[in-house]
């Protein structure tokens, strides 16, 4: 997974939390220290050992921006983050709970743009890098570097120069910082990852692993894949959509809240606990996080209330459980098909209990379900909720009026004990329509929405992926930095024929020309804007949005162009007026075309968006 990126305010429900995890007062002490903190990978027997101001340190963290005191008083000891631009926040907050920080430097994705052949791109990798490492090497809280999270994923897991960066940043962290560790983070342990950092990167002390499904046999694989460093299990979780196969009307099924208890559980004691080469772990995700669904990934809900993994990674870490644990899910399930027409009733059942007998209170979601589930590990739009289709409800069970818009929707349960536990689960449900066959409900996006932008560009679903007319005649470099609008890149266009025509359109979902589900929900957005300008000024381009009409199974809801553009020399700004139009369904949400006239002609694009 990418960075985690979810605010979470929960204060008061933190407090109460925080009074039901054993070992408040056992966990790490919180008393400031003033003096740099020197770790130490040593070696331990037929393993290793990280070794803190002179002292053998375990990690029992979590990655995550919920709150630091809950996670000492559950017995947790240390923090990851993604990338460095809170850093010193996290540094500080982490040292006044007496927590350690294992601090991420982000490294280039491709999808996000980053060539790992480009030199300007990684000489520049290289310095931030450096910088980060210079301005945080001396905080008390500091455990180590985590160079990279999952790069190799689109880089490329057998392209050296990925390897290359990354032990050129260890070797430069061990120089200007001597007084921590390094480790690179990998997604899983497929192909010749293991084998490419032993080979490639000797400065990378420790390998970094995310693994969800497969974690409680993370310790094997790892050695059966030629691992012989130490290494962390960086991310740990219940399985991820991609783990999970769909129904047979294309939903996927969620775990209850209690069903990923037992999963941390498994993963923690199968890879983590008692392996020789393993130095800890950091669970996923503290706080809550939009992604797959509301609950997908999460040990807390959005107002700080612990779920049954915070339980049992609070025995996992102290070995004593917690002192009010969490209500128990046994099961939550459709009474009748799962399956209704517009305003059709529905009827769930729900299984709960309290281990301390505890009044349970239950409130009842029906939420949009994604038209798209990503995993890239960005956070998501939240789909819409829908609180009149609720009826009757209780703590054993609901009754659903479907909301009249055919798609797939989940009915969630949230539980609470009132002493800063809960429980939750959910079910997909289809509402059919034979006279609406693009089944999907989509959340309104929060504008402005950028489809193009050298720093936000990742999170958005749009894909320059549909080239049309003479394409091998295009070449896109989607981070050029010459004279950019704004921001140290822009987009440059080149068409390299003197006839014909040939254009690109940004997808959702990539390679798609309306025969699959996605798009995006832009309703209240009143224009489209970019900037533009040619290489030599007097280009003639046309610009569009929304291409695909009503004899495709998913069109787009409008189709606005703005015809034959002469482009100046100068960064101009245009716009697409987009008032009063049916945006609910974008699913081509930008586009250029030109007609070459007797030559060929380059265009820079920049800061493309809906407002």
């Amino acid at each position: 997974m990418a960075r985690f990126a979810s605010p979470i305010n929960a204060l008061r429900m933190a407090a109460v939390s925080a009074t039901a995890c054993i070992g408040m007062l056992a966990a790490v002490s919180g008393s400031a220290q003033t003096a740099l903190s020197v770790v130490k990978v040593e070696k331990k027997g037929n393993g290793f050992q990280l070794v803190r101001n002179g002292d053998a340190y375990f990690v029992k963290g979590a990655g995550g921006d919920g709150p630091l005191e809950l996670l000492r008083a559950c017995g947790g000891n240390s923090v990851r983050t993604w990338g460095v631009d809170k850093l010193g926040t996290v540094l500080d907050a982490a040292q006044k709970q007496g927590l350690t920080v294992t601090a991420g430097i982000w490294l280039g994705h491709k999808e996000h743009g980053f060539d790992y052949n480009n030199a300007n791109q990684v000489a520049e990798q290289y310095e931030k890098a450096r910088e980060a490492i210079q301005k945080y090497r001396n905080h008390p809280a500091l455990l180590m570097w985590a160079i990279g999270n999952e790069m190799e994923v689109s880089a490329g897991a057998d392209n050296a120069a990925v390897w290359s960066a990354v032990n050129n940043i260890a070797t430069a962290s061990h120089a200007l910082d001597p007084n921590h560790p390094t480790m690179t983070v990998i997604a899983e342990l497929g192909g010749n990852k293991v084998r490419n950092i032993h080979r490639l990167c000797p400065d990378i002390d420790i390998v970094g692993i995310n693994s969800y499904g497969g974690g409680p046999n993370v310790a094997q694989r790892y050695v059966h894949a030629g691992g012989a460093k130490p290494y962390l299990v960086t991310e740990y979780g219940p399985p991820g959509i991609w783990e999970i196969g769909k129904n047979s009307w294309g939903a996927y099924s969620e775990l209850t809240s209690t069903e990923k208890a037992e999963a941390y559980r498994k993963t923690y004691e199968g890879a983590i606990a008692g392996q020789p080469l393993c130095l800890g772990g950091y669970a996923f995700t503290w706080g809550n996080k939009q992604e797959a669904t509301a609950t997908w990934f999460g040990l807390l809900l959005p107002d700080g209330a612990r779920l049954g993994a915070v339980d049992a990674l609070t025995e996992a870490w102290t070995g004593k459980p917690a002192a009010n644990r969490c209500p128990l899910i046994s099961s939550l399930k459709v009474d009748g098909s799962d399956q209704v027409g517009p305003a059709g009733k529905v009827s769930v059942k729900l299984a709960v209990s309290d281990p301390e007998g505890d009044p349970l209170q239950v409130k009842w979601v029906l939420q949009g379900d994604p038209a798209n589930y990503h995993t890239n590990g960005d956070t998501d739009s939240a789909p819409p909720t829908f609180p009149d289709a609720i009826g009757h409800s209780d703590a054993t069970g609901a009754e659903v009026v479907a909301p009249k818009a055919a798609g797939i929707y989940r009915l969630f349960a949230y539980v609470r004990d009132g002493h800063g536990g809960a429980a939750v689960a959910n079910v997909p449900l289809l509402v059919k329509n034979a006279s609406s066959p693009q089944a999907a409900t989509l959340s309104v996006v929060k504008l402005p929405f950028k489809v193009y932008d050298e720093v936000d560009r990742g999170e958005a679903s749009y894909v320059p992926s549909g080239y049309m007319g003479n394409a091998a005649a295009i070449k896109m470099n989607e981070r050029c930095p010459d004279n950019p609008h704004s921001g140290k890149t822009c987009l440059k266009v080149n068409y390299a024929a003197s006839d014909n025509w040939g254009g690109v359109v940004w997808q959702s979902p990539a390679n798609d020309w309306g025969e699959k589900p996605g798009g995006m929900n832009l309703s209240g957005a009143k224009r489209l804007t970019f900037w533009a300008r040619g290489e030599k000024g007097g280009e003639t381009v046309s610009f569009l949005c929304g291409l695909l009409t009503k004899d495709k199974p998913f069109y787009d809801t409008v189709q606005e162009k703005l015809d034959r553009v002469t482009l100046t020399k100068e960064w101009k700004q245009y716009s697409i007026d987009l008032r009063g139009k049916d945006l609910s369904r974008i699913k081509t949400g930008f586009a250029w075309t030109y007609a070459a006239t007797g030559s060929p002609a380059t265009f820079f694009l920049d800061d493309i968006q809906y407002e």
